[in-house]
């Protein structure tokens, strides 16, 4: 796996006229995993789609060296097709599956359309298309809903063996992920409690 790394440095995201979190930096480096915590509402979704290019910051800038793939509760696979097909189209782009889909349960569950599978599978699915594509960052945005135990466990590896090939791995979540040296990025030190409080140097900046 090429050398990867991602980092940040004086971000802010603003929602509306709400001021979500701002001065924040962070660094991973490639083979590192991060976890980013707070609760609900306070921008761990945000940051993660900012990571991953798809959202302006309001302020500050990200610097990625190494593709992305993301993980997040769009699974990106089409409803109506069954898991084969909708899991063919990105095996089509990325590369072979089996491996994960092996690891992962879901040789069972190959002709049921994607609408009727349960959050817990829709989510391990995610993880195959995720590691079809071969990415060296991944960020996880609450990669654990819907999973009972034993599919945890499963992906608690995956991710911890993505890292000791050289990957990175962000996570946003609110559960805990046993991820061997896996530092904590609590975004409430980052947060802003009024919009009154705004800093004016961020006055000029663009709004996601």
């Amino acid at each position: 796996m090429n050398a990867c790394r991602l980092a940040a440095s004086n971000l802010a995201c603003r929602k509306g006229d709400r001021l979500l979190f701002r001065r924040l930096d962070c660094a991973v480096e490639a083979g590192q995993a991060l976890q980013i915590t707070a609760p609900n509402g306070m921008g761990k979704s945000s940051l993660i789609r900012i990571l991953a290019g798809l959202a302006r910051p309001f302020a500050g800038a990200v610097e990625r060296n190494g593709a992305a793939g993301l993980l997040d509760e769009r699974p990106a696979l089409d409803e109506h097709r069954p898991l084969s097909n909708a899991l063919g189209f990105w095996r089509n782009l990325d590369g072979e599956q089996d491996q994960a889909l092996q690891e992962l349960g879901l040789k069972a569950l190959m002709e049921v359309p994607v609408r009727y599978l349960s959050t817990g599978q829709r989510k391990r699915a995610a993880f195959a298309r995720l590691m079809g594509q071969g990415a060296p960052i991944w960020l996880l945005d609450e990669p654990l809903n819907g999973l009972d135990t034993q599919a945890v466990t499963v992906c608690e590896a995956m991710v911890e063996r993505h890292c000791n090939k050289g990957g990175i791995a962000i996570i946003a979540s609110h559960q805990s992920m046993r991820i061997s040296g896996m530092t904590e990025l609590k975004l409430a030190d980052f947060a802003v409690t009024s919009s009154s409080a705004e800093d004016p140097a961020l006055s000029s900046e663009s709004v996601i």
